[in-house]
């Protein structure tokens, strides 16, 4: 992400610098290789976001950038302070933060606005007609990510009574898994769409990824913006491809998602994109991006000492 911004704005022609913020920045690699670093609270910590607020304040700062779930509720809940100081933070409304943190609500949103996703239900629907989404089911947090707490139920003996956070059971899906990319214009347009097939997953991240060009993808994703149209800037959604069901769509992560550099080096320059916003200039937005770009993540290392 860093690399893709600081690539940005030499096309751009802009002198930037990047702040990165961390529970412990010595321990950071994003924080090691930003120009600065600042140690800030849990971000489900009250003082979090006001943290974030003096950092923007202090520094004049231009553009904040969000880059996992849980803290998008507390920066969505101060948007008006951060734009008071001159400030876009990349975050969505509250409205739409519930919606997608929300896998049930999500779905129900969804389906209401006519975007493919599999049968949902909650835990004691389930109970209640152990039949209705078929045998296994999927399960996961309703407001969960970054792959955690993933079940699959072979029958409903197998469920348990009782979970320690609320639950989504949904069809169980197979096939390939995609993610789709998309950008929305500061106007509320949708520009690009930049699906990738997740060759292989490690920890809820691509670590494989290959570009793809399906139109039934395209008509999707315009079907998740009529479903939230105040969602603007940068956005992606998972797809299964059942073989016999077809595409559905599991989550909505109203952020920049893990395999973003692949669709920024196939084309769809989303960091450019948003650095010419908040710097007044003409907004290049295109879906001119590469087919079959592949990418293949490795492990690397930064040094201190």
């Amino acid at each position: 992400m860093l690399q893709c911004f600081r690539s940005a704005a030499d096309h751009l022609g802009i002198q930037l610098e990047i702040l990165a913020c961390d529970l412990a920045p010595d321990l950071s690699a994003a924080c090691a290789a930003a120009d600065r670093a600042f140690a800030v609270p849990r971000c489900d910590d009250p003082s979090y976001a006001n943290a974030i607020l003096d950092i923007v304040r202090d520094n004049r700062v231009d553009l904040v950038v969000p880059t996992i779930d849980t803290e998008l509720m507390a920066l969505a809940c101060v948007s008006d302070a951060f734009t008071q100081l001159g400030a876009r933070v990349h975050v969505a409304s509250t409205e739409v933060i519930e919606i997608v943190r929300d896998k049930r609500l999500t779905s129900e949103m969804l389906e209401a606005a006519g975007v493919p996703v599999p049968k949902s239900l909650g835990h004691e629907a389930l109970l209640s007609d152990p039949d209705a989404l078929g045998w296994p089911v999927f399960a996961k947090p309703s407001g969960g990510s970054a792959s955690r707490g993933l079940q699959v139920f072979q029958a409903i003996e197998e469920l348990p009574g009782r979970f320690e956070e609320p639950m989504v059971f949904q069809q169980f899906l197979r096939g390939p898994e995609y993610t789709i990319n998309m950008f929305v214009d500061s106007g509320g347009s949708l520009r690009t769409v930049v699906p990738h097939l997740r060759i292989q997953i490690r920890a809820g991240e691509v670590e494989k990824g290959r570009t793809v060009r399906r139109d039934d993808f395209r008509q999707i994703a315009e079907g998740v913006h009529r479903a939230l149209p105040s969602l603007t800037g940068v956005a992606c959604f998972q797809v299964i491809d059942d073989p016999e069901l077809g595409p559905r769509v599991i989550e909505i992560n109203a952020r920049f998602g893990g395999g973003y550099p692949l669709a920024d080096h196939a084309g769809a320059r989303f960091a450019q994109w948003l650095l010419e916003e908040v710097s007044g200039l003409p907004c290049s937005a295109n879906d001119d991006w590469r087919e079959n770009v592949k990418m293949l993540r490795y492990d690397s290392a930064i040094y201190d000492g």
